[in-house]
């Protein structure tokens, strides 16, 4: 049953504190999350050796390539539910919750196949080395079994987003994240399962997380209520999730393409190299959640303002989103740096993967705020519908950009850190951006409608 102790109230009272409530939880269940693939990581690691470490590194941004279209769909859920909700718009709510499930189950059983069919032929795309790719194309293929979990738990978890509860998928993911790792342990020390062990921990634990959440929304009482004999897809919330989802999922396709590029020319330098930028990646993807929580803190709140037709507190979000991303950004990239040589050394012992680990952190973790302040200007963005825009400056500054220097300075200073600083130059680019067209967008919304925003 929904209690009231669950919700936050976005659209009235303060909300820093509100919003800083809003977001630990979420910044927890992102780390829950990457503890999924740092357990496999870590244990194949240290148990596996430096080839089976990067044949599980190597598949993250294949596989974020091929969820992110369905991981955008549930953006657009998010949006649609906190404004219907904003707005007290029970029927439209409870379309919306039930056209999201059902893009969740129909889309994690379509990606099963697609994993089965595409691991191997994308990989060798990649240039993953001969050494690794085997381990890999196995570990893909096991991970994408469990697409239905993953993608039921992300659309349940952002329905619940959007009504102000962060708690109850967090403590799911508790749950699920101790069963990954204990799993993680037997499959790889006790039956030597190797990377098939962790990828069939990591399903298994999928598996529980997605079980939780549906049992939580079929129990929910209020418009939020999942009931099983309902769900189907309602034309018009399917086109409007699809308005505001399919360019947040296709910017992250493109993000991804650019990043498997990168991927792809990390791998020219050898296995060594890969283990360490798996290592330093996956050390900097705890710096990235704990930003993207106000980022999505940013969505969730604006979207239920602008239902509520509260506009002149969605300037207050956006800039005390902006301080604390900025603040998580700062303090946690720049910890990773420093505290870089002994993080790594949890990952792997081998001192040139360290050292390789070193360079990435020293550029990538130490400007990441900058990449936090992008997706917060983003999430303001799409909480007030738009989405198309976003998303071409960021395949502009950021994808084309990052794929322009590839083949240019790359080429030309075939180095670790060449490759590397082309991330905070299109982060810099891309946020100035977004920030220009926020102002376009808050001078066209917001000033047709002075008695909504002297009524707050």
């Amino acid at each position: 049953m929904v209690g009231k102790s669950y919700e936050i109230d976005m659209c009235n009272g303060p909300l820093f504190s509100r919003m800083l409530m809003f977001a630990f939880p979420l910044m927890l269940s992102g780390v829950l999350q990457l503890l999924f693939n740092a357990a496999d990581i870590v244990v194949v690691g240290r148990f596996s050796g430096s080839e089976a470490l990067a044949a599980v590194g190597s598949t993250s941004s294949l596989i974020n390539l091929l969820v992110n279209l369905f991981l955008g769909l549930s953006i657009g859920a998010n949006v649609l539910v906190a404004r219907y909700y904003g707005a007290r718009d029970v029927e439209d709510v409870e379309e919306t919750v039930h056209t999201a499930i059902s893009i969740a189950a129909v889309g994690g059983i379509v990606m099963i196949f697609v994993g089965l069919l595409l691991a191997r032929p994308l990989l060798e795309i990649t240039g993953t080395p001969a050494d690794v790719i085997e381990h890999s194309t196995l570990y893909m293929r096991i991970y994408f079994v469990g697409m239905p979990a993953f993608m039921i738990y992300n659309f349940g978890s952002a329905i619940l987003r959007a009504i102000g509860d962060t708690r109850r998928p967090l403590y799911f993911l508790i749950v699920s994240g101790v069963i990954n790792v204990l799993f993680n342990l037997l499959f790889v020390i006790v039956f030597k399962m190797g990377v098939a062990g962790v990828a069939w921990a990591t399903v298994i634990s999928q598996g529980i997380s997605a079980a939780l959440i549906i049992l939580c929304l079929v129990k929910m009482q209020g418009i939020c209520h999942l009931d099983r004999s309902k769900l189907r897809f309602h034309r018009h919330k399917l086109i409007e999730m699809m308005k505001i989802g399919l360019p947040a999922g296709f910017q992250g396709i493109v993000f991804n393409i650019s990043n498997v590029l990168i991927q792809s020319s990390i791998n020219s330098f050898g296995s060594l190299v890969m283990a360490g930028n798996t290592a330093a990646s996956n050390i900097e993807g705890f710096v990235y959640t704990a930003m993207n929580s106000v980022y999505q803190t940013s969505l969730s709140f604006t979207s239920q303002n602008y239902g509520a037709k509260q506009y002149k507190r969605i300037d207050k979000i956006l800039i005390q989103c902006l301080v604390i991303v900025t603040a998580v950004g700062l303090v946690l990239g720049i910890g990773a740096y420093a505290l870089g040589r002994q993080l790594l050394s949890i990952y792997s012992s081998d001192p040139q993967v360290i050292e390789y680990g070193m360079i990435r952190l020293s550029i990538v973790s130490a400007m990441y705020c900058l990449c936090g302040i992008m997706d917060v200007l983003v999430g303001s963005l799409r909480g007030l519908g738009y989405s198309i825009v976003p998303m071409l400056c960021s395949l502009t500054g950021a994808c084309l950009f990052r794929v322009i220097w590839i083949y240019t300075v790359f080429v030309q200073y075939h180095t670790q850190r060449s490759l590397y600083i082309s991330y905070p130059i299109s982060w810099v680019l891309t946020l100035l951006a977004h920030a220009t067209f926020y102002l376009i967008v808050r001078r066209k919304l917001f000033r047709p409608q002075p008695e909504e925003a002297a009524a707050q």
